[in-house]
């Protein structure tokens, strides 16, 4: 007999990016806050609750992202994450690399769970990406690297949509308002393709 799967918990940084649509389905979403120490705090929190419980959820992080790689209205599986904005290079670190943390890589990878969505790499920091001139990243957000990096300690499943609401640029803010309500739609549509896709694989 097959072993149940783990339950899926929603992460997202806002109820703006859901519109409400995972909680007419009475989906219960932890919603973090905007930035990565908020993201770190609150799934860690919740994390150790479910351990309390005897729970590993696949933690599932469902977000809106820029990008100067897909265009916008695109939904992608984000699988490597970068810190964006750790900036050490005034002690010969290449950016992104946290000192002293050695055992840890620069960019973290996942295995895949969303084999539906094209793959992106994805950098995080706590700034709402609009002028700068070069991104090397496919994705940028504010909370994914966190996430991830929870999860990669913790040793706990991770999978993480973005979807792609502006070009990072100087139309980002605008263009990421206009695209929300698009965004969740997308995301309750994947969310039920998982749901569906782990119950045939069982």
């Amino acid at each position: 007999m097959m072993a149940e799967p783990e339950p899926i918990l929603v992460v997202m940084a806002l109820e703006l990016e859901d519109q409400g649509r995972f909680r007419e389905r009475g989906v219960e979403v932890l919603y973090t806050g905007v930035g990565k120490v908020n993201a770190a705090y609150r799934l860690t929190r919740r994390l150790a609750e479910e351990r309390a419980h005897g729970r590993t959820p696949l933690v599932l992080n469902l977000g809106t992202a820029g990008s100067r790689v897909y265009p916008t209205g695109a939904l992608v599986a984000c699988r490597r994450f970068a810190q964006r904005d750790m900036d050490v290079s005034g002690l010969g670190l290449p950016v992104g690399r946290t000192p002293f943390e050695d055992a840890i890589p620069d960019e973290l990878e996942f295995p895949e769970v969303l084999s539906a969505l094209v793959h992106a790499t994805c950098g995080s920091g706590d700034r709402f990406e609009a002028h700068s001139a070069a991104l090397p990243w496919d994705v940028v957000d504010m909370e994914a690297y966190a996430l991830a990096k929870v999860c990669w300690l913790e040793k706990v499943p991770f999978a993480c949509a973005k979807f792609v609401t502006d070009g990072a640029d100087g139309t980002a803010a605008g263009d990421w308002q206009s695209n929300l309500a698009h965004a969740a739609q997308d995301f309750v549509t994947l969310y039920a393709w998982l749901l569906s896709h782990r119950a045939t694989a069982r």
